[in-house]
């Protein structure tokens, strides 16, 4: 399946439009993670823990965003958008959401 940012997917057409898609993914921090992100952040570079959780759940939540999509008949998410957020009362919590236009695109004659 195709999943894009864009409005419309160069040498495809639109055939129709199924509706909207949203994915939601939340995870949590672990303490363990945090400390020795904490003396990263001190030291500098990148907190690869982190960098490996993000992209866990961004994966996850576009998954899931292609699943409701197909269950839709659609064969591409168009017009994707992805947010984070930090949740809880010390931001341990990170929010990976997505949305789009779920739609079915064939090839240009």
């Amino acid at each position: 399946m195709l999943i894009t940012t864009t409005p419309t997917i160069e040498g495809k057409t639109i055939t129709a439009y199924k509706g909207l898609v949203t994915s939601e993914t939340i995870v949590g921090a672990n303490i363990a993670k945090d400390f020795f992100a904490s003396i990263r952040d001190v030291v500098g570079g990148r907190v690869a823990s982190y960098e490996k959780t993000l992209r866990k759940a961004t994966d996850e939540c576009l998954q899931e965003l292609q699943e409701r999509a197909e269950k839709l008949g659609a064969n591409a998410v168009v017009g994707v958008d992805i947010d984070y957020e930090s949740l809880g009362s010390n931001n341990s919590i990170l929010m990976v959401s997505a949305s789009g236009t779920a739609v079915v695109v064939e090839d240009k004659i």
